[in-house]
């Protein structure tokens, strides 16, 4: 992990619009400055997939604009 890390987008729930996973460049949808925008998403471990449709807690923002997600805290999850 990097030194200095962006956190402006840390703590964001988005949803996977695009596969995330290792060595995949997937995509998360977030709410942005009263938008919706699309950001380049990887898994925070390296490892984990998250479908498309599966809500994601971003962890940090890699500068341009690559977010670092994991899985949504059970205690954020809302029932469908």
């Amino acid at each position: 992990m990097r030194s200095e890390l962006d956190r402006s987008l840390t703590g964001k729930i988005g949803r996977v619009s695009g596969t995330v996973g290792p060595q995949t460049l997937g995509e998360v949808m977030l709410e942005v400055r009263g938008g919706t925008s699309g950001y380049p998403a990887r898994p925070y471990d390296g490892s984990t997939i998250y479908s498309v449709g599966e809500r994601v807690l971003v962890m940090y923002l890699e500068p341009p604009q690559t977010v670092y997600v994991e899985a949504l805290p059970e205690f954020l999850q809302h029932p469908q």
